[in-house]
């Protein structure tokens, strides 16, 4: 099966998926397909969004019921959790949209205001706004990124498959040197 016709048939369902879990790569490589003619843009954006948007209020509602748990049995989550609460205390609604923005909150930070004093229809309201708002800027990077790379190299089509590999691999590589720096952040802060 060609590369195209994998694309075409797979990536909204992998997009939806891709979103309900923590996709920033997924969104960037379904930009540039978007941006390549496989799939429509507005339809990457609903179901991004839609994919986002449940994804949260599953970890919110976590949160809310087994939170205290949860606390209890990874106690390392602790600090991400009272920072994720300070912000919540000052900007409830700020906060709820920056969480999603926030590489390794994208997780803990619903679970986080799950377990704090937010109202279920606040963080409903705010996180259906950060859903919208983060498909679009990472399908919006895709698509640049896809034009870029079509004004750099000209026709794409025997190029595709590994410039997504490309696009994957470079993605990967900087969310694990972000986790890794991180990881290394709070060791030292607890030593």
């Amino acid at each position: 099966m060609e590369f195209s016709h994998l694309l075409a048939a797979h990536g909204y369902a992998v997009t939806f998926v891709g979103a309900l879990v923590e996709g920033e790569t997924i969104l960037t490589l379904a930009g540039v397909a978007a941006h390549r003619g496989y799939l429509h843009l507005a339809t990457l954006v609903g179901l991004a969004a839609l994919g986002s948007f449940l994804g949260d209020q599953v970890y919110f509602l976590i949160g809310r019921r087994y939170g205290t748990r949860l606390l209890a049995r990874f106690p390392r989550f602790r600090a991400a959790t009272q920072s994720a609460d300070t912000l919540l205390v000052r900007y409830a609604g700020f906060s709820v949209i920056a969480v999603r923005f926030l590489y390794g909150l994208r997780t803990l930070g619903p679970i986080a205001l799950g377990m704090s004093s937010l109202r279920w229809r606040a963080f409903v309201t705010f996180n259906a706004a950060g859903a919208i708002l983060w498909s679009v800027c990472w399908l919006g990077i895709g698509y640049v990124l896809g034009e870029a790379a079509q004004m750099l190299f000209g026709d794409l089509r025997h190029l595709e498959p590994w410039f997504f590999a490309a696009v994957a691999v470079a993605a990967l590589a900087l969310a694990v040197y972000i986790h890794l720096r991180r990881r290394a952040a709070i060791t030292r802060k607890i030593r």
